[in-house]
């Protein structure tokens, strides 16, 4: 089930004026606000949707302010900018962050989550790796939780992720706008739920634009600048003037082999790619333009969602789905 983005804390600090910790506030109801401040959050808050409960939230003495993050993401390339985008939402409310990475090892997992409890954590955001669905482990924590970026396969969980496929719109958009007519698509492999996503939505959007998928079809492979490589060799005997690969480490491959057989970038041939990975993107001759996951944003809403939740409210289950962003850059 895809649901509708709802009203978060910082639409109702942005709209008042305040900042998100006072907000957090007067949504729990504790800190030293005036009358007056307090009546006009609410009242911004009522009118943008933002439901305050009447019901008591937690007291201060039953809260730890303390929040967990589970992740499975040993290197960090997603999970950082989860955390920085919670921050964002934890830090003006006085909460601060536990860490732990099980390398989707369900045994550490377990450990992991015992560790929390006895930490008395007020709730877990569980991050991670990819958008491949995972195990729901709701029942094993015992405080309310919210799924970044990996959703839950239990639609009963709150999830968070970014909308894969609307990025990849943006993606052909970006290249039919530059002129470009016959495209490749070049994914991952078809295992993962992104790279079928982003090629699927890729491919239909080319093909509605009356414009030619190049080879009828996306390429699968892996995510690495090997595969971009050998795919876009294999593309040398055809004609195309894009392409769209479905991470940033094929293209940088993409634009390897180009460069090597002499395909001007973007003259002859715009390329595209995702995750807006500074490290590959900027560092690829020329520099690629790319899709932005917006991660920052999704651990900003999977905070403001776990502290309506830790707060008392009834924040109904699903998927939600996070805008990207396309960052233009030389290769376009």
């Amino acid at each position: 089930m895809i649901m509708k983005r709802q009203v978060t804390l910082a639409d109702v600090a942005s709209e008042a004026g305040v900042s998100v910790g006072t907000v957090s506030k007067v949504v729990n109801g504790r800190g030293q606000l005036t009358d007056a401040t307090r009546q006009r959050v609410a009242g911004i808050a009522e009118r943008l949707g933002f439901e305050i409960r009447a019901t008591p939230s937690p007291t201060r003495a039953d809260r730890s302010f303390l929040v967990g993050v589970l992740s499975t993401d040993a290197y960090g390339r997603f999970t950082i900018p989860i955390l920085t985008g919670a921050e964002d939402t934890f830090g003006p409310g006085e909460v601060s962050m536990l860490l732990a990475e099980s390398r989707g090892d369900p045994i550490r997992e377990q450990h992991y989550i015992t560790t929390f409890l006895n930490h008395r954590v007020d709730g877990i955001i569980v991050a991670g790796r990819s958008s491949d669905p995972r195990a729901s482990i709701t029942n094993l924590l015992k405080v309310p939780a919210v799924y970044a970026l990996a959703p839950s396969a239990d639609p009963a969980d709150v999830s968070i992720v970014p909308d894969d496929e609307a990025g990849a719109v943006r993606a052909i958009e970006h290249l039919l706008g530059s002129g470009r007519r016959s495209i490749a698509v070049i994914a991952g492999a078809r295992r993962h739920t992104a790279s079928v996503h982003r090629a699927t939505s890729a491919c239909r959007k080319i093909l509605d634009s009356g414009s030619e998928v190049v080879g009828g079809g996306a390429l699968y492979g892996e995510w690495s600048e090997r595969w971009g490589y050998e795919a876009a060799t294999r593309l040398l005997n055809t004609s195309f003037d894009g392409v769209f690969c479905a991470s940033d480490q094929i293209a940088r491959g993409v634009v390897d082999c180009l460069r090597d057989n002499r395909i001007d970038v973007p003259a002859q041939v715009g390329v595209v790619g995702v995750d807006n990975w500074s490290v590959i993107t900027d560092a690829a001759r020329p520099s690629i333009t790319s899709i932005d996951l917006n991660l920052r944003e999704v651990g900003r809403q999977a905070s403001d969602l776990l502290m309506r939740r830790i707060h008392g409210e009834d924040v109904a289950g699903g998927v939600r789905r996070v805008d990207c962003f396309l960052v233009p850059r030389q290769s376009t």
